[in-house]
């Protein structure tokens, strides 16, 4: 199949001509000719490498009543994602080879987007013994990322095995970093706000003291650290220190930890309750901060979808976690692009580049160039609309953003030349 998108701005630079022949970009320039391709017109629109999620809940199997691996993946490539990694704290937890596999085939089934399975770290995520890391990497889902994400490799002798067990295998080991003995009822970010709220507060050296942990077990042992979603300004401070040093520590923040403080629990509203808790506005700052300067490497969305029963319920009982696929673009773009703080390249580097270089995923994260992956996205950024938890694509309703007014419109995701959203629709 041919295609040719007409003026499209790739990086928000000069409008061009894409062509796309046999899912890889053929040609690039201005005034190509149809010859009988199919035609988008993108005039206005800029396009992108598309996005990759190092951090995505898609709960199949087992809690189909929140997500499908088939709604995430239309709620991810309606962002403009073109891959997902699932994490693995489904029911069966994601520890063996079968499982893996069976998300995987969900995945290539529903076809939106390239679904790549998280494995645990840990048997059943108990943190006891090492799951089947060696058979998982090897079954046809491939895995690279290791996490037991929901709950932290907190035995420092089993994190080092991990560590050196992965690294055998040119995986990464994605922490939840988390003190669990440090946390315990916690239900916001500790400070003057919980106090005064009478919720017990998630202390920021909960987190902290993980990550300067682990960043110095990944040095001592030579391997890769991913550190899943980054909340306190002290957090970005110890992976900047750790990469001053050579540490093979790489991050991510989540869109909801770029915008929203724990002012927002003061409404008990627990649509903002999430793991790790929302924080301070200077957390917030020093986040920003360091997804601008690349001390964070990526934005990851911690999708977390909940059935009504588990989100709608007083602050204390209620499930943490909140959607992220479908808004995550238009948060960046205004957090971190509006304000100056990153152009178009810069977010395609944190959203595409760094996240398949930290996957490792083949034919993602690859620059807009004749003869790459046509895995692409287009986006208005003049566009601006209120979220309508109803309208989403997810099968759970639990949007932080509901009612915001937000910042850009994807209008078309490619999946290496095939279109998977096209005038803001998903083609399945």
């Amino acid at each position: 199949m041919s295609l040719l998108i007409t003026n499209a701005r790739p990086y928000g630079e000069d409008a061009v001509d894409i062509r796309i022949e046999d899912g890889r970009i053929a040609a690039i320039g201005p005034g190509l000719e149809a010859d009988g391709a199919q035609v988008v017109d993108a005039a206005g629109l800029v396009a992108l490498p598309g996005l990759v999620d190092l951090h995505t809940h898609l709960r199949e199997p087992g809690r189909e009543d929140a997500e499908t691996v088939e709604t995430g993946s239309r709620a991810a490539a309606l962002g403009g994602f073109t891959a997902v990694h699932a994490m693995a704290n489904t029911d069966p937890v994601a520890d063996t080879a079968g499982v893996v596999e069976q998300v995987w085939r969900l995945g290539q089934e529903a076809g939106l987007v390239d679904v790549v399975p998280v494995g645990a770290v840990t048997v059943g995520l108990r943190g006891e013994r090492l799951a089947e890391l060696g058979a998982m990497a090897d079954s046809a889902a491939r895995v690279r990322v290791f996490s037991d994400d929901g709950h932290c490799v907190a035995d420092p002798a089993l994190m080092r095995r991990a560590l050196e067990y992965v690294k055998a295998l040119d995986g990464v080991v994605a922490q939840h970093a988390e003190e669990p003995r440090l946390t315990v009822g916690a239900q916001m970010n500790e400070g003057d706000r919980s106090a005064r709220l009478g919720l017990v507060g998630w202390p920021a050296a909960a987190e902290e003291a993980v990550i300067a942990r682990d960043v110095l077990l990944a040095g001592h042992v030579g391997a890769r650290l991913h550190v899943c979603h980054v909340s306190t300004a002290g957090s970005v401070d110890i992976l900047r220190w750790a990469k001053s040093r050579g540490v093979q520590v790489t991050a991510e923040v989540t869109p909801h930890h770029l915008l929203l403080t724990d002012e927002c629990a003061e409404t008990y509203d627990p649509v903002f309750k999430v793991n790790p808790p929302l924080r301070s506005d200077a957390d917030v700052q020093a986040l920003r901060a360091g997804l601008a300067d690349g001390t964070i490497d990526a934005v990851a969305t911690d999708h977390a979808p909940h059935a009504v029963e588990d989100k709608e319920s007083e602050w204390a009982s209620a499930r943490p976690g909140m959607l992220g696929l479908e808004q995550a673009l238009s948060i960046v773009v205004q957090t971190m692009v509006e304000p100056g703080l990153l152009d178009w390249r810069g977010v395609a580097d944190r959203m595409s580049v760094r996240p398949a270089a930290i996957g490792r995923l083949d034919g993602h994260g690859r620059p807009l160039a004749v003869g790459e992956p046509a895995s692409l996205l287009l986006l208005d950024p003049t566009h601006r609309a209120t979220v309508d938890p109803a309208a989403l694509a997810s099968r759970s309703r639990n949007s932080p953003y509901a009612g915001r007014e937000l910042p850009g419109r994807v209008v078309a995701t490619f999946l290496r030349g095939t279109a998977t959203v096209l005038d803001g629709k998903a083609q399945k």
